[in-house]
């Protein structure tokens, strides 16, 4: 497996930089993996997810969104909407270069996302959530202390992970107005939700809603014992092995 550092165009203008794991031997697809609210594309789900499916042959881009890791710009800039288009936008790098993607793969928020973005990229056949809220506004809860304040103010200083962020109101606007209901509902394309039943910061009720408002093909597998971050020994691992097998009947 070799792995190339790539960059593209944000749909708001700056560039993003993502990291291409490239198979050895026969590819068997190509896909995108979209990151948690503010992880980023070496966080433990997106990287071990990611270099577990090249190791089995699916060649993964995973990214950082606005303002985070290696990318440019300012995260304050950025909305769920945003992290839709650019997952877009990914997979048209994809196809640009040769190698479209018919997978998505999404962690958390990223999971939303690729729900939204899924409809959008004429190439993608297949979707896998990990820990997907059912709705984007569930992520309010990380920041519900000051949510308030930013309303009221237009934007105040969100500590996450150890370091600051800026959070404003058109971010929270964006949240509170995105219905992901009929997005799921019309999508028609295979489906894989992944959850574990321990998840602690997002309860395994919304990975229940995604699969009752989503239409077969659509799959649901427990990820019994693991934390919401893939974090313990083998997590990660587990949630690639079930989605490269799982996504092998739609793979290009």
């Amino acid at each position: 497996m070799t792995r190339e550092t790539i960059q593209f165009p944000s749909t708001a203008g700056p560039v993003l930089t993502g990291v291409l794991e490239i198979p050895e031997g026969e590819v068997r697809g190509w896909g995108v993996f979209s990151h948690g609210l503010t992880l980023g594309k070496d966080s433990p789900a997106a990287a071990r997810i990611s270099k577990a499916l090249a190791a089995d042959g699916i060649g993964m881009l995973r990214f950082d969104n606005l303002g985070l890791g290696d990318s440019g710009g300012d995260w304050a800039d950025s909305s769920f909407s945003l992290k839709v288009a650019d997952t877009v936008a990914a997979t048209r790098f994809l196809a640009e270069r040769g190698t479209p993607a018919s997978l998505l793969v999404g962690h958390s928020f990223g999971g939303a996302a690729v729900l939204a973005a899924a409809g959008q990229c004429p190439d993608v056949r297949a979707v896998a959530t990990v820990g997907a809220p059912y709705e984007p506004q569930h992520a309010e809860h990380n920041f519900e202390h000051i949510a308030d304040l930013v309303m009221a103010e237009g934007e105040a200083e969100w500590r996450v992970g150890g370091r600051e962020l800026t959070l404003r109101r058109d971010f929270i606007e964006d949240l509170r107005r995105t219905d992901l209901s009929d997005v799921i509902e019309r999508l028609r394309t295979p489906l894989l939700i992944l959850h574990s039943p321990d998840d602690a910061m997002v309860p395994i009720k919304n990975a229940q809603e995604i699969f009752f408002a989503a239409h077969h093909p659509r799959s649901f597998v427990d990820l019994d014992g693991a934390d919401h971050f893939l974090t313990g020994r083998g997590q990660a691992a587990r949630a690639a092995r079930i989605i490269s097998a799982w996504a092998e009947a739609y793979l290009d």
